[in-house]
C-alpha cells in the first residue's frame, strides 16, 4: 500500500503529457562585454578586459494547444540549446615583483586568455508577452572548453582559468520586438561565467557582462498568444516529504595553490606547478520539504559533511604554526527551494554552519554560510529517485563540484 501511494503522488507531480508537441525556432546573437575586476588581486594584474561572445541557439516551446500544465504555470517559457564562441584572447595579465608574490618571481611576458567554447541548455521565462513585445529573463547552464589555462611556462599570471574543461553559467534580461510575423529583434544585458568549479587551480573564473543583440526566428509566436486554448483541469495535490541525499563532491585545495605559488622557492620541482590533487567530500542531507505548487517545493534540512583532505590541511597549517582547529566533520542547516518542470528540477539552498573546524584559511577568509545549486532528474517509476549534479560555494566562490543521489519519502 505504501509503495502504491508513493508512485501515485509522484506521478501527479512529474508525469509529462505523452502527446506534447514542441515548436522550434532559432536565435543568433552578439554580446560585446567587459571582464570586471572581481577582487584586488585581479585588479592588480589585469591589463585589458574587452571581450565578445557570438552565440547560436535552437529554441522550442509548448504552446497552449498542447495542454502542458507546467508550460501554462510558467507562462509558456522557451527552452534552448545553445553554443557560445567566446572571443577572450584579448584579455591579458601581468604581475610585477612585490611582496604579494612571496617567493614567486615576476615573468617577462604577458599571460592571456584564449578563445573558448560553451555548450549549454537555457530556460527563458517571459515576464510580458503581447503582439509586439516580449520581455524575459533567462538562465543558462552547461560546460565549456578553453585551449589555454594556467601553467608555469607561459601562462603564470593567468589566474582566471585553471583547467581546459570548464563549468558554464549565464543569466540575462531581454526585450524582443516583433518586426515581422515570425521574426524578432532582441536586446538586453547578459552575464557569462566560466570556471573550473574547483576541479583545477587557479579558480577565480572569467566573468563577462555587457549588452547583447540577437535575431530571433519564432514561427510559433502567434500560438503562444492563444492562452484561451488551455483548458486543462489537471491539479496537483499538495504534499510533504522527507528527502534524503548522498552527495559526492570533488575539489582541489586553495592551500595547495598558495603553498606552490608563494611559499615554494623557484628551484623546487613543485614551484608554481599546475598539477593539483583532487580531493573528495562526502555529504549526507536530510530535508523536510513541502510541495505546495506544481512548480515549487520549499523546506529546510541538515547537512553533514566529511572532508577527506583535513589531515593534509592540518599538516600545512601546523608547518606555519597556525593554532586553528581541524576536524573532518562539518555540520550545517539550510533553507531549500526547488523548481520543477516535468522530470527536471533546479534545487538551490542557503546554509549556515553549526560546527566547522577546517583550518586557518576557512576561518580567516571563508564566510560561515554556504550556497548550493543543483540540476536534478527524477525517475518516476522508481518513486522519484533523483540523480543530479551540483556546485557548492562560499559567498558565490565555488567550493566543490559533484554528483548527487536522493530519494523522497512521502509523509
Amino acid at each position: 500500500m505504501f509503495c502504491l501511494a508513493v508512485s501515485t503522488h509522484w506521478g501527479e507531480g512529474w508525469t509529462q503529457e505523452k502527446d506534447s508537441v514542441m515548436n522550434g525556432g532559432f536565435q543568433i546573437s552578439v554580446n560585446p562585454a567587459v571582464v570586471p575586476t572581481m577582487d584586488a588581486e585581479i585588479k592588480e594584474i589585469l591589463l585589458t578586459n574587452d571581450v565578445v561572445t557570438l552565440g547560436a541557439q535552437y529554441r522550442h516551446v509548448s504552446t497552449p494547444k498542447q495542454q502542458d500544465p507546467y508550460a501554462h504555470d510558467f507562462g509558456y517559457p522557451t527552452f534552448a540549446y545553445g553554443i557560445n564562441y567566446n572571443l577572450y584572447n584579448g584579455v591579458k595579465f601581468h604581475r610585477e615583483d612585490g611582496p604579494s608574490l612571496g617567493m614567486g618571481k615576476a615573468v617577462d611576458y604577458h599571460s592571456r586568455l584564449s578563445n573558448s567554447f560553451a555548450a549549454y541548455a537555457s530556460f527563458e521565462r517571459p515576464l510580458l508577452r503581447n503582439k509586439r513585445w516580449e520581455i524575459d529573463y533567462a538562465f543558462n547552464m552547461g560546460v565549456g572548453y578553453s585551449r589555454l589555462k594556467y601553467n608555469p611556462v607561459n601562462q603564470v599570471d593567468n589566474l582566471m582559468i585553471g583547467s581546459h574543461v570548464l563549468i558554464y553559467f549565464g543569466a540575462g534580461m531581454h526585450a524582443t520586438y516583433r518586426i515581422f510575423n515570425d521574426w524578432g529583434i532582441k536586446a538586453g544585458v547578459d552575464f557569462n561565467h566560466l570556471s573550473s568549479g574547483t576541479l583545477g587551480r587557479p579558480n577565480k573564473g572569467v566573468n563577462a557582462v555587457g549588452p547583447m543583440m540577437a535575431l530571433v526566428y519564432y514561427p510559433y509566436y502567434n500560438d503562444l498568444l492563444k492562452k484561451e486554448l488551455f483548458n486543462s483541469s489537471i491539479e496537483l495535490n499538495k504534499y510533504s516529504y522527507l528527502n534524503f541525499s548522498f552527495n559526492l563532491g570533488f575539489k582541489s585545495l586553495y592551500e595547495d595553490w598558495n603553498e606552490t605559488q608563494f611559499r615554494t622557492p623557484p628551484e623546487h620541482p613543485d614551484y608554481r606547478t599546475d598539477d593539483f590533487k583532487i580531493y573528495s567530500v562526502y555529504t549526507l542531507q536530510a530535508d523536510f520539504m513541502r510541495r505546495y505548487a506544481r512548480r515549487w517545493a520549499s523546506g529546510f534540512g541538515v547537512d553533514l559533511y566529511y572532508l577527506s583532505y583535513m589531515d593534509h590541511v592540518r599538516k600545512l597549517d601546523h608547518s606555519y604554526n597556525y593554532p586553528d582547529k581541524h576536524s573532518p566533520i562539518s555540520i550545517g542547516i539550510s533553507g531549500k527551494h526547488e523548481v520543477f518542470y516535468h522530470n527536471l528540477s533546479l534545487a538551490v539552498s542557503l546554509g549556515f554552519y553549526l560546527f566547522r573546524q577546517e583550518g586557518h584559511r576557512a576561518k580567516k577568509v571563508e564566510q560561515p554560510f554556504y550556497e548550493t545549486v543543483g540540476l536534478k532528474y527524477h525517475i518516476n517509476k522508481w518513486n522519484g529517485l533523483t540523480f543530479g549534479a551540483f556546485v557548492r560555494a562560499h559567498a558565490f566562490k565555488a567550493d566543490q563540484t559533484g554528483i548527487a543521489l536522493s530519494y523522497p519519502i512521502l509523509l
